[in-house]
């Protein structure tokens, strides 16, 4: 079968001829593109690197707070428990854990 309508030296001609020597040349530019594609990015990057701002140094670091920030609430959320005894809770005994609101502990003074 011809495709080349006439043109020998046309890329339909050299993609259409059955030698293994069109699909090597096609997949070496591609692989050709994509190293050159992983560099450009590489050396993009490190050009971008090296436009930020340096890393603070230990005596530009933040202080720390004179006391804590943050509150950490321990122990038991609710006051519904589980049976001791190990025995299973059906579905309907098990009521809204997971999903209420936690009060606050009246009894524990805010810093």
């Amino acid at each position: 079968m011809d495709v080349t309508n006439g043109a020998s030296n046309s890329l339909a001609a050299i993609l259409a001829d059955d030698g293994p020597g069109a699909v090597g040349v096609i997949v070496g530019i591609a692989g050709l593109a994509v190293v050159v594609l992983l560099i450009g990015g590489f050396w993009w990057g490190m050009r971008r690197r090296d436009k930020e701002l340096p890393p603070p140094r230990p005596e530009e670091q933040p202080e720390r707070p004179e006391r804590r920030t943050e509150i950490r609430e321990t122990g038991q959320h609710t006051s519904d428990h589980f049976p001791d005894n190990g025995s299973a809770l059906s579905p309907y005994e098990l009521g809204g854990h997971g999903n209420e609101v936690i009060p606050p502990d009246p009894e524990r003074p805010r810093d």
